[in-house]
């Protein structure tokens, strides 16, 4: 298989920041529980997808990542006919990176050994009817 493309619906979320919470002289950190629930959610979409298929570990990857967030209920006709023609993109957070984290680091150990595979890869914003996040995975031929 060369390439992979699955869908994780709902509206874009990004990699959150580690929370520390300090317990007397000790300090944890732990992954914020929406981050945990995206990036299962990631892992379920995948795996529906690629029935358990992984990239060799010697693949290279591309990663392409399009965002599309939904319309804001406030936009006049005008400016929500601009939104969904793409004339206007969303500039509002997660931001671009944040939304690529996610999406490579829930893969790590499902599509791929590590994202260190990843070689290439780009993160757009839309915006849509149906908020959704579309990922194209594709293996780059050697030589």
């Amino acid at each position: 298989m060369n390439e992979i493309r699955f869908t994780i619906p709902g509206k874009p979320f990004g990699k959150q920041r580690p929370r520390v919470v300090n317990r007397g002289k000790f300090s944890t950190a732990y992954t914020p529980k929406e981050t945990v629930e995206y990036e299962n959610l990631v892992k379920l979409y995948y795996s529906q997808t690629a029935h358990g298929y992984m990239f060799p570990d010697d693949a290279m990857l591309d990663v392409r990542i399009f965002a599309f967030y939904e319309v804001p209920k406030s936009a006049s006709k005008k400016k929500k006919a601009a939104m969904l023609a793409q004339d206007i993109r969303p500039t509002k957070k997660p931001d671009f990176d944040n939304i690529g984290k996610i999406i490579c680091d829930s893969l790590n150990l499902v599509a791929y050994h590590d994202d260190s595979a990843v070689v290439d890869a780009q993160v757009r914003k839309f915006y849509s009817e149906q908020p959704r996040v579309e990922v194209v995975i594709k293996q780059i031929q050697k030589g």
